[in-house]
């Protein structure tokens, strides 16, 4: 239970940040769009030349493009986030974060989000393809794997983003700072996990609701409870990209302005190895 009230604490906080800013909002909105105008980018194009047509045997070329789509799709992904987490750092250090220095402190380091895309893509591919030719013991240890990549690489993008590192000594301080303070984290992220879900069930109500009526009522009750859904990933989205940023201030320098995070709760998420 204490771990619990912990995450929302910490779910608290950040909230708190993201009342002082909710232009940053934006950011996710805008991560969509351009997720949405580059699948289309590649897809539309595959789909018109039959490339994706599954009574043939997919050709080299057309698996060469989904991966350029995957891989553009995870840079997109990765440099809205870097805005947020950019934001999130002005803010925590005492500035006045606008959309304008978000965007910007992202693309200041565009060339190492680079890297980090690429290899985010690569290691999610191959797990991914290694899970479609194993048993379910090989899946259980593949999705292990991929946990504990994602916690050890926790921290690669605040380092990335406001220590300027390069991916590979990114990766190596993300894993030492991981190696010097305990994984309790892990608590705190499946905390906003939950808190995402139990806030998602207003909607999933809503369509039973409206189902249990039919005709109009439905289709409106399905309508809002899709708002209600985009919102609330929205949401979410900011609120773990300022977590991760607080994360990082508390792993590298021990404390955080108390203001907008309490120490004890980031003491409880980050705890130190005996």
């Amino acid at each position: 239970m204490s771990r619990i009230r912990n995450s929302i604490e910490l779910f608290k906080s950040s909230w708190n940040v993201l009342s002082h800013d909710k232009e940053l909002l934006v950011l996710p909105v805008l991560s969509s769009i351009a997720t949405l105008v580059v699948a289309a980018t590649f897809l539309v194009p595959l789909l018109a030349t039959g490339g994706l047509d599954t009574s043939e045997e997919v050709s080299t070329t057309s698996y060469a493009v989904l991966f350029a789509m995957y891989l553009v799709l995870a840079y997109v992904t990765i440099f809205f986030n870097a805005a947020l987490v950019s934001a999130a750092h002005e803010r925590l250090t005492g500035g006045d974060p606008t959309l304008r220095s978000a965007l910007g402190g992202a693309a200041a380091r565009a060339g190492k989000i680079l890297p980090w895309a690429v290899v985010s893509a690569t290691v999610s591919v191959v797990l991914r393809a290694l899970e479609d030719r194993a048993g379910v013991v090989g899946r259980i240890v593949l999705a292990l794997a991929g946990a504990a990549w994602a916690v050890v690489t926790f921290l690669v993008l605040p380092i990335i983003v406001i220590e300027g590192l390069g991916v590979g000594d990114a990766i190596r301080k993300s894993g030492a700072l991981f190696r010097q303070t305990w994984g309790e984290n892990l608590a705190a992220q499946a905390g906003f996990s939950i808190i995402g879900f139990l806030a998602a069930l207003p909607a999933i109500a809503l369509i039973v609701l409206g189902a249990l009526v039919g005709g109009a009522v439905l289709g409106a009750a399905i309508a809002l409870a899709a708002v209600w859904l985009i919102l609330l990933a929205v949401v979410i989205a900011a609120l773990s990209g300022i977590y991760q940023t607080a994360l990082y201030h508390f792993a590298v320098d021990g404390r955080i302005r108390s203001e907008y995070f309490s120490n004890d709760a980031l003491s409880a998420a980050f705890a130190s190895k005996r």
